[in-house]
């Protein structure tokens, strides 16, 4: 199946966000609640355990990884139904990550914001978030599981560009 990116790159003062959204026919509450609750992430994402709370660290299980590891995330904000925000650190460096909940006449806009340091990776990690939020859309809707062979290399040359642009 083609899948298109829709991945966009902006520059800040601090470095470059790339933002990814998705639309769901459901309340904020109810789509809070996928990317909140651990038997909801393990879905489309992983199973997370701990104290789910601003400045705690919890445990995610990465099970649509390879070996499924398991890594800490930092939970910076937890404004529910608005507003979550985590970092963690490997090997490739710092992650910053945002989901930002929107909801007009029962329809929620979620806007995914990775808080880049660096472009480097860009044509790695922008499929590889295009993917994850189409599980989440899978697994609220009942639709087939997407396959990473659709999203990476095809989606490669889009964020890539998205990086040269000036």
């Amino acid at each position: 199946m083609t899948r298109i990116p829709t991945g966009r790159l902006f520059r800040t003062s601090e470095g470059s966000d790339l933002v990814l959204s998705r639309t769901f026919r459901a309340p904020s509450e109810d789509v809070w609640a996928s990317i909140t609750e651990p038997d909801r992430t393990a879905r489309w994402f992983g199973p997370w355990e701990g104290h789910g709370a601003p400045g705690q660290t919890i445990k995610v299980r990465m099970v649509f990884e390879e070996q499924s590891p398991w890594y800490e995330l930092r939970i910076e904000a937890c404004e529910p139904p608005r507003r979550l925000a985590v970092s963690s650190l490997d090997e490739s460096g710092a992650w910053r990550v945002e989901l930002l909940l929107e909801e007009r006449d029962g329809t929620t806009e979620l806007r995914f914001v990775h808080h880049l340091d660096s472009e480097d990776m860009i044509g790695e990690v922008g499929p590889g978030w295009e993917y994850y939020l189409d599980m989440l859309v899978a697994s609220r809707d009942g639709s087939p599981t997407p396959d990473f062979d659709d999203y990476y290399p095809s989606m490669r040359p889009h964020f890539l560009g998205l990086s040269q642009q000036g």
